[in-house]
């Protein structure tokens, strides 16, 4: 599934011109925050016993606080995906406003 949005979004950044791998700072900014309370509610949601990860459907890395690698993926490519596909939106759709102009 991380590989279908990967494939399903990044071509924006090359055929729209989007520009968002070009601000970096803006979208680890923009991601960081979010990205490390659902990895610290992963964490502590795995050690409680609410929550696994079938080892069936997963490649069988785990990261640090028994977070699998497709997890940590997951919490950076589909939210670059998101901000991908708002800029497009915004480039096709010129002057629309979101707030952070």
């Amino acid at each position: 599934m991380i590989l279908f949005t990967i494939i399903g979004s990044f071509w924006l950044e090359i055929v729209l011109k989007v520009g968002v791998l070009r601000r970096v700072k803006r979208l680890f900014l923009s991601i960081a925050p979010v990205a490390i309370l659902f990895l610290i509610w992963d964490a502590y949601a795995i050690s409680q016993g609410h929550w696994y990860f079938d080892s069936n459907q997963i490649l069988g890395v785990i990261g640090p606080f028994d977070i699998p690698l497709e997890e940590f993926l997951f919490f950076i490519f589909i939210p670059i995906a998101s901000v991908m596909t708002i800029e497009a939106v915004r480039t096709v759709k010129k002057h629309w406003v979101v707030g952070d102009e």
